[in-house]
């Protein structure tokens, strides 16, 4: 190591120069990125460590924060801070051996323009110390929301058939006739008693014709941002009850907070809230509203 005064003399600058920019006063940019930088790492933190610049970015602006997207980026690089990149997914479901199997309602084409029009179910893997635990997600296309879910160390019916439940008691008693239930073609959503769940909210089951991951996508996104958020970034896992609080937590967060690009930036109960208050009532619901009932 070498001191001051000899750095100085073989850089020809006074030594002062050196001690007069230690005590000078930081700029006023300087000033700034370290205030940003707070508040980056605050909202980096808070959102699982998967948020990238864009994102964080995003998150500043809605809590009245202005900053530039590049002006995060450069913080975020100085920090060390990084997003978090989906991987690779893999298959769970077994194909059912079944010689009538219902239609491919969906084609491909994941879009609806309203809550319960849509929803899509997949099973993915965790690998815990314990062995593998299984987790099933219910999803509405609307709003992206995660309606139901549930985590178990095997790939019994029951595990997609308890996510269902917990879909139609988050959707509570809301009118499902003509809702449309897309999967693959897993013997767990093809079973005698899921199927005759379905049936009695009124629901229609699709299920991709083609056997391959493009048949069900927007599910196996949901699968993808799963692993990559919180499988990966906070394993390993001992076993399935650890995985099983965690999802719970992620979940919740996913539905009220994280910010989804297909519906505007915004968490999907915000995205379904605004739908709601946006939709015109007509004269029979003002009438009962009048009176004090809502139908």
């Amino acid at each position: 190591m070498f001191g001051v005064e000899p750095i100085c003399t073989v850089l020809q600058v006074a030594p002062s120069t050196y001690y007069a920019a230690k005590q000078r006063t930081p700029c006023r940019r300087r000033l700034r990125d370290a205030e940003l930088t707070v508040e980056i790492r605050r909202v980096f933190d808070a959102n699982f460590q998967v948020y990238g610049a864009r994102k964080v970015w995003r998150q500043l602006n809605r809590e009245g924060i202005k900053v530039a997207r590049c002006t995060v980026e450069r913080l975020m690089a100085r920090a060390g801070l990084a997003g978090r990149v989906r991987g690779r997914t893999r298959r769970t479901t077994i194909p059912a051996d079944v010689a009538a199997r219902p239609g491919d309602l969906v084609e491909r084409k994941f879009r609806a323009t309203a809550p319960n029009q849509l929803w899509i179910a997949d099973i993915t893997y965790v690998a815990t110390w314990a062995g593998f635990a299984y987790t099933a997600f219910v999803t509405d296309v609307f709003s992206r929301r995660i309606l139901g879910w549930r985590t178990s160390t095997t790939l019994r019916a029951d595990l997609a058939l308890d996510a269902l439940e917990m879909a139609l008691w988050t959707r509570g008693s809301n009118d499902l006739t003509g809702l449309v239930h897309h999967s693959d073609r897993g013997v767990q959503y093809l079973s005698i008693r899921y199927s005759e769940r379905l049936a009695a909210e009124g629901a229609v089951t699709s299920v991709g014709s083609r056997g391959d991951s493009y048949d069900n996508a927007m599910a196996e996104s949901v699968n993808a941002f799963y692993k990559a958020e919180l499988i990966t970034m906070q394993g390993p896992w001992r076993n399935v009850d650890d995985v099983e609080l965690a999802t719970l937590s992620w979940v919740h967060w996913w539905n009220t907070r994280r910010l989804l690009a297909p519906i505007g930036h915004i968490p999907p109960i915000e995205f379904e809230n605004h739908w709601t208050t946006t939709q015109p009532v007509n004269n029979t619901q003002q009438h009962d509203a009048n009176q004090g009932v809502l139908t």
